[in-house]
């Protein structure tokens, strides 16, 4: 009998669900609320409440890798520059958790990666420090300046960008469709150690949904967007408006090279399946550690047993 392609893709997503490590979720949840809390405590006054962000927040993690964010929006007259607040939170991070944890300046955010506790677990949370662009606006705005501490995305370090992270968590609430194929994307970006950025896939298939009719069994959608990118990702005036800013191009990440290759790889996925169902075994593959686990919660909720989760490198962070 012929693979049925939209069976094993809902088995994917199933066999990668956070719910299937729901003990060390609760301790990367306990982390980052003592962070959080500590944070509070430090700069009180001179900041809003932190609030979670990255994949958790979109509901778009995955068991095989991840980590919690926690942003911290700071009041414009905190700090005289960003470059000062940035320093000043991971100097504060630091001097709390050195002797137990990691902690390392990243592009815009700071890490913080705990010991290995007695279970062999690693919990890991990234303080992304953000600071309202005039006083007061950011109780309307949601806008935040982040400051760049490496060279990346065509920003000097040093320098700033103009972001709004609660805006991006918006611009994908209530997308269940979109948000499966999200997450079926960073199996296959994850498994086939694919370095595009996971928010350029988030965008991505988001204006597929909006620009085309993706539609059908969980197969159908799947290659329906892979589709679109295919035949849209090369065209010069295609664009992926970051919708924290609109002057963000995402798709300005990646070289032209870059783009004919996603456009090729797309094209031969699409292919391979096409031509022989097994094939999207080897692109999208299930998570065999809970391969027999038939839970009949559909939801993308916690519950579950333990695996440590891979920690990303500078280039896979934020978003």
């Amino acid at each position: 009998m012929a693979l049925d392609k939209s069976e094993h893709l809902q088995s994917v997503l199933e066999t990668h669900k956070m719910a299937h490590i729901d003990e060390l979720v609760t301790k990367h949840k306990n982390r980052r609320d003592e962070i959080k809390e500590a944070l509070e405590e430090k700069y009180s006054g001179n900041i809003y409440s932190p609030f979670n962000s990255g994949s958790f927040g979109k509901h778009t993690a995955i068991n095989i890798k991840f980590d919690l964010d926690v942003i911290v929006p700071f009041k414009k007259n905190s700090f005289s520059t960003l470059q000062e607040m940035f320093d000043d939170v991971f100097e504060f991070l630091e001097e709390k958790y050195q002797d137990i944890a990691i902690i390392r300046k990243q592009k815009v955010s700071i890490g913080v990666i705990f010991n290995k506790d007695s279970d062999g677990d690693c919990v890991n949370i990234d303080v992304v420090p953000g600071r309202e662009l005039s006083q007061g606006d950011y109780k309307e705005s949601k806008d935040l300046n982040l400051y760049f501490n490496e060279d990346h995305w065509g920003i000097t370090k040093g320098s700033y960008t103009k972001t709004n992270i609660q805006a991006q968590i918006d611009h994908i609430k209530s997308k269940e469709n979109e948000r499966k194929i999200i997450r079926l994307f960073k199996v296959w970006k994850h498994t086939n150690n694919e370095k595009y950025k996971s928010f350029l896939f988030e965008l991505i298939t988001i204006k597929a949904f909006d620009k085309t009719d993706v539609s059908g069994c969980l197969w159908d959608k799947l290659k329906g967007v892979m589709e679109y990118i295919k035949d849209n990702v090369t065209k010069e005036d295609f664009t992926l408006k970051d919708p924290g800013n609109s002057n963000n191009d995402i798709i300005k990440t990646l070289d032209s090279w870059e783009r004919t290759w996603l456009s090729d790889k797309m094209a031969n996925i699409i292919s391979r399946i096409e031509e022989n169902a097994e094939n999207i075994k080897t692109y999208f593959p299930i998570n065999e550690d809970y391969k027999e686990d038939k839970s009949t919660d559909n939801s993308y909720g916690i519950k579950g047993s333990v695996v440590t989760p891979s920690i990303p490198t500078n280039s896979q962070r934020f978003g």
